[in-house]
């Protein structure tokens, strides 16, 4: 296919980052066996680090933006891929060393393409995204580590963002106990619409300085980093586990060894980009089932036109987004 087509790419120009609307073609893309027309995607913070030139992500340039697409299969040289198969992309080293998502159409790596699971389809998908898949392998790896409603609460920093709602959902969904964590008052109503049991507001938690706090959580999921997964360590209950999957509020951890060897917690790191295939199949499969959130409408509550990805990215950056915005890049 040598036509042209639509894709927000992103180039280093005189040391300055400049993301737009181009016209390219095919050809103009990394290589891969799969080509897929793409329907939606979705932002994420590490997109509009991206896009602004706010953190460094792409490792080349130019690329097309978009770490998450979902679409339909337009040719394929690996053959567990037909034409008009639906499937779906995250992660997978897009808008960083592949071109992503942000463009009518897209080439890319056979492994990195997961069959659309019944009972998602590309709207739901991207509703979903990176953001979704994350919160869905978080819980997959606690509950291979041995956790469970029965063990007590769960609290999810940071939760009104795309991971931690569909975080709170999905852990709602599941039986746990939730208790949600935001640096926002007037969120408090939705966390307790998605099924959380508690808010908890940041500025009211004292973080204390011992070496181990009141045992008040079984488990967490944490968005924040810095003094709040500090906190977090010294705050779980006996063999509890930590799911560390960002750093909204600091890289920094300053703990000592007293929780993981008295109480024995666990603090797991979470990669959603670099999940090898097998994985990410299995999870996929539980977000389209037992993981399925009861409240994704009212999680992506935006959708918007390709027209309108520049202007979108500044909120994330702002921290004054809640819940999922979904892309629609093109026609079915």
């Amino acid at each position: 296919m040598s036509k042209k087509f639509k894709a927000f790419r992103i180039n280093e120009i005189d040391k300055k980052i400049v993301a737009r609307v181009e016209q390219i073609t095919l050809d103009d893309l990394c290589l891969g066996e799969v080509v897929v027309r793409v329907l939606y995607s979705g932002i994420n913070y590490k997109d509009a680090l991206a896009a602004t030139g706010a953190g460094k992500i792409l490792r080349r340039y130019p690329l097309v933006g978009g770490i998450d697409l979902a679409g339909i299969v337009e040719s394929s040289t690996d053959e567990r891929y037909k034409i008009d198969d639906h499937v779906l992309v995250t992660g997978s080293g897009l808008s960083e060393l592949y071109d992503g998502g942000f463009a009518e159409y897209a080439r890319l790596k056979a492994e990195s393409v997961i069959p659309m699971p019944e009972g998602l389809d590309a709207f739901k998908a991207m509703a979903l995204g990176t953001a979704g898949f994350t919160a869905a392998l978080a819980i997959h790896r606690m509950e291979h580590n041995g956790q469970t409603p029965a063990k007590g609460p769960i609290v999810v920093t940071g939760a009104t963002g795309g991971v931690g709602s569909i975080a709170v959902d999905m852990l709602a969904g599941r039986g746990y106990e939730v208790i949600a964590v935001t640096g926002k008052p007037e969120a408090e109503k939705y966390l307790l619409s998605l099924g959380a049991a508690q808010v908890l507001l940041r500025r009211e938690i004292d973080f204390g300085k011992r070496a181990l706090e009141v045992a008040r959580f079984a488990g967490a999921i944490d968005n924040v980093g810095g003094e709040m997964l500090t906190w977090l360590t010294r705050s779980l209950d006996n063999w509890g586990n930590i799911a560390s999957i960002g750093l909204a509020g600091s890289a920094d951890l300053n703990t000592t060894v007293m929780p993981f060897i008295l109480r024995g917690i666990n603090l797991l790191g979470i990669n959603s980009s670099a999940t090898l295939r097998p994985m990410r199949l299995v999870v996929w499969q539980r977000i389209a089932t037992d993981l399925k959130p009861r409240h994704l409408e009212q999680i992506a509550n935006r959708t918007i036109p390709f027209a309108d990805l520049s202007d979108a990215f500044g909120a994330y950056l702002q921290g004054g987004v809640i819940g999922r915005t979904v892309v629609k890049i093109t026609e079915r």
